[in-house]
């Protein structure tokens, strides 16, 4: 992970003061850094020490910073990893155009590796994760969503990058079909528990620890898990609070919304979703070699299940 920081630094430069500046913000705020360690724990248990494999885990990481600088201006977002978002400190403008810099910046990158197939596997992760946040778009403030519906998304927008970082380090390694293929399945089992554990923890979460504000997403107007399965238990004199919440973006009422969804065991039900996944996850890294690698892929996915920030 310092390799793939030293790339991420070395590939921030412009000549542009405030490029350099808003990239700098973001990126340095810290974050999971999931998807890069993703890419060489999969590399690691492949047995692969690919050279590409730390300019590829930068270009990840780049795209998710690109999508988050997008997603907080969409959003009017103020808050991100315990500090102002990027918009809230420099404007909307510079937010978006130096999203646009990442995008493109990763772009280069990839050419730099000089691979068909991993320029295939991005490309094609950049256009499903814009198609699923216009299907976001398209969601919003719709209380009829079912989970069906949710996941589509999810999978697209957030679950997508997890699976191309998997499916890179086996294409990487000059892997077979099926091992890529189970890379992959468990890239998006990941990424998708990892979602609905981060909508679970926006309405039982502490916003120090969490780092933004709770109750984002209803006041986004964003249908999440949480509320989907609040709706199926509710009265009906909770649906309709629940409904109007969604509807008008109306967070006043957060502390009823709260008990409605702890006295119908929402949560408990949208953990049970994230349970299915990393359990599907973990089955399959098991495919793997066994070696300390794989277990760290488990572990992983075992502890997303404990998230709480």
């Amino acid at each position: 992970m310092r390799a793939v920081d030293l790339v991420i630094n070395e590939r921030l430069t412009s000549e542009v003061p405030l490029v350099k500046e808003v990239s700098q913000y973001i990126i340095s705020a810290g974050g999971k850094r999931l998807r890069p360690a993703l890419l060489l724990l999969v590399s690691g248990a492949l047995g692969s020490n690919h050279p590409h494999r730390h300019t590829l885990a930068a270009v990840v990481e780049f795209i998710h910073t690109a999508t988050l600088l997008h997603d907080d201006v969409v959003d009017e977002s103020t808050l991100r990893r315990g500090r102002a978002t990027a918009n809230e400190r420099f404007g909307n403008a510079p937010s978006v155009l130096v999203g646009d810099f990442l995008y493109s910046r990763a772009f280069q990158m990839m050419v730099d590796v000089n691979n068909m197939r991993v320029m295939q596997v991005l490309s094609d992760a950049t256009n499903v994760i814009a198609e699923g946040e216009v299907q976001q778009l398209v969601n919003m403030h719709d209380p009829s969503l079912d989970e069906a519906a949710y996941l589509r998304v999810i999978r697209s927008k957030t679950a997508k990058l997890f699976e191309a970082s998997a499916r890179l380090a086996p294409i990487l390694a000059g892997a077979p079909t099926e091992v890529e293929s189970a890379c992959a399945v468990y890239g998006q089992a990941l990424g998708t528990a990892f979602q609905v554990i981060d909508d679970v923890l926006d309405y039982e979460g502490d916003a120090q620890e969490l780092g933004k504000n709770l109750g984002d997403d209803l006041r986004e107007g964003k249908v999440t898990l949480p509320i989907i399965c609040a709706l199926k238990k509710a009265s009906p004199e909770q649906q309709q609070l629940l409904q109007a919440a969604i509807i008008e973006g109306d967070v006043e009422h957060m502390d009823a919304i709260q008990n409605i969804i702890r006295e119908t065991g929402a949560l408990e039900a949208a953990r049970s979703s994230a349970m299915a996944e990393a359990r599907r996850a973990m089955e399959a890294a098991r495919t793997l070699p066994d070696n300390p690698y794989r277990s760290a892929l488990l572990q992983l996915a075992a502890d997303l299940l404990e998230r709480r920030s």
